[in-house]
């Protein structure tokens, strides 16, 4: 069954390179980031794996745990932090889920529940192991992405949209195209012009359901 957003997520309990770990209990009241590989020691995922690590102190300051999941052996998680660490100039410190078992795959819709990793398999066998999941401290999805294994996942955009969700989510506002912190939001529908106007102070009448305005603070 497909997962989509507003869907709590499955509550597994899965092996990491840093023991067992059951995904509700480690999100608590975090925000959390789950991001998925077809495979170890893959070039593209290696530089992926660096930009997470690279971003330690952006994540904490969202409030925000980062997992990896990668359908390999806790033993191939960990030399690989060794390759990740030397491209990415940072060290790797969140888990990566060993899911050479495909639970967590299949759990979360990435492969088919009747798919089975052929002998000697490589990365295209698990290719559609490619996406970012956003997922609240309500422990229900809140956005996805998924990637072709030749594209590098661009974690700039996964951190704005994060900004973006959590604003929306502690503002009740939403958020226009391209929109980054400090920029205006804008007023939803169900709210008065008067609500707005008592709220934010002034508001731009775009179109009669397009109003934006600035964040108080």
């Amino acid at each position: 069954m497909a997962l989509r957003i507003n869907d709590e997520i499955p509550n597994l309990t899965v092996t990491t390179d840093q023991g067992e770990i059951t995904l509700h209990d480690w999100i608590g009241d975090s925000w959390a980031i789950l991001f998925s590989h077809p495979k170890d020691f893959t070039p593209v995922c290696t530089t992926e794996f660096g930009a997470v690590a690279q971003l330690a102190d952006e994540w904490e300051k969202r409030g925000t745990k980062v997992m990896g999941i990668s359908v390999d052996g806790v033993e191939d998680h960990i030399r690989w932090k060794g390759d990740i660490e030397k491209v990415g100039g940072a060290a790797p410190g969140f888990p990566i889920v060993a899911d050479d078992g495909l639970e967590m795959a299949k759990a979360f819709d990435m492969l088919p529940a009747e798919y089975v990793l052929p002998d000697g398999r490589t990365p295209a066998d698990s290719q559609t192991v490619r996406v970012v999941f956003i997922i609240g401290p309500d422990k229900k999805l809140k956005l996805s992405m998924t990637y072709p294994m030749t594209v590098g996942r661009n974690f700039a955009e996964v951190l704005r949209a994060l900004d973006a969700l959590q604003t929306s989510a502690r503002e009740n506002v939403a958020t226009p195209a391209n929109w980054a912190v400090g920029q205006d939001v804008i007023v939803p529908v169900a709210v008065s012009d008067d609500d707005a106007r008592a709220k934010y102070g002034e508001i731009e009448t775009v179109l009669p359901y397009l109003r934006k305005a600035k964040l108080p603070g």
